[in-house]
């Protein structure tokens, strides 16, 4: 029996110099998708060519496309049009108040790409003008005025993902501290406190993967309380990471050589999380195959 074709996507996002757009690229990145950033509207075509040419190997793309063009974005509209026909295309506009505009230029400090010898004012308005056609033929508008940009990356999250999609990748990472703290830890918890396996000769060479060296980590006195005070220490700052938009979460468990302690609470650990709603949990062991 053969799978089922792979659905492919194609997002255009445009909309208003200063309303988000890279924030939203990012958004989409960190959600799997493929973001080109500034697409002439001519090399629309192509990548779409491309998406179908790729199958399953990139079926979700989004391509910013704006006034950057210059005179290739006057064909946009018409581009648009001519790719319906055949492929799931949809259309973001992003949106905002002249105020919100003009607000976030003045604070980058960076002129309107329409601006030329007038006002930030005098851009956006020109600006607007070349967009009207192309708001109303979108499939999605998004007004940013009253939006930050955690707040504009959850709008996307929620309306490009579906609802089994978790919000936030948790990578439960074992190590030995002699062998350095991890980099890009967020947070880090020390299981040095509990005996250590390696001085019982029958489970020196076992790991926290054996059953024997699991059984004993989380028999000894303050172990099971740890792991259960720990993830529920834990839990609400894994759901304020998911209000802020923190897409990934590494937290390191610690012990000496990364072998046996910090193995098996690991595992032990990931358990207790798997059961939070919308956490997708993962288990690495940095240190397990060092000597």
């Amino acid at each position: 029996m053969t799978d089922p074709p792979v659905q492919q996507e194609v997002l255009i996002i445009t909309g208003m110099s200063g309303a988000g757009r890279s924030t939203v690229g990012n958004a989409l990145e960190d959600l799997g998708w493929y973001v080109v950033d500034n697409l002439p509207p001519q090399m629309l075509r192509p990548l779409v060519e491309l998406v179908e040419r790729a199958g399953s190997n990139l079926p979700k793309i989004a391509a910013v496309v704006d006034v950057r063009g210059g005179a290739l974005f006057r064909d946009l509209a018409e581009i648009i049009r001519s790719l319906r026909n055949g492929t799931q295309l949809r259309v973001l506009f992003l949106e905002a108040t002249d105020a919100a505009l003009v607000r976030r230029f003045e604070q980058v400090r960076r002129p309107h790409p329409l601006q030329e010898d007038g006002t930030i004012l005098d851009g956006i308005t020109a600006e607007r003008e070349k967009m009207l056609d192309l708001r109303e033929a979108s499939d999605l508008i998004i007004d940013t005025s009253d939006l930050n940009i955690h707040q504009l990356s959850t709008k996307i999250v929620e309306a490009f993902t579906g609802g089994d999609t978790p919000g936030l990748q948790v990578t439960l990472l074992s190590f030995g501290f002699k062998y350095g703290l991890p980099t890009d830890a967020d947070l880090v918890a020390d299981m040095r406190f509990l005996p250590n396996p390696f001085w019982i000769p029958e489970l020196r060479s076992f790991t926290g993967l054996d059953r024997q060296v699991s059984d004993y980590v989380l028999a000894q006195e303050g172990a099971s309380q740890f792991v259960t005070d720990y993830a529920a220490a834990i839990t609400p700052v894994l759901a304020g990471y998911q209000r802020e938009n923190k897409r990934h979460a590494t937290i390191a468990i610690g012990c000496t050589g990364g072998k046996h302690r910090s193995v098996a609470v690991a595992e032990e650990f990931a358990t207790r999380l798997r059961d939070l709603p919308g956490v997708a949990v993962s288990v690495k062991h940095r240190d397990l195959g060092r000597e």
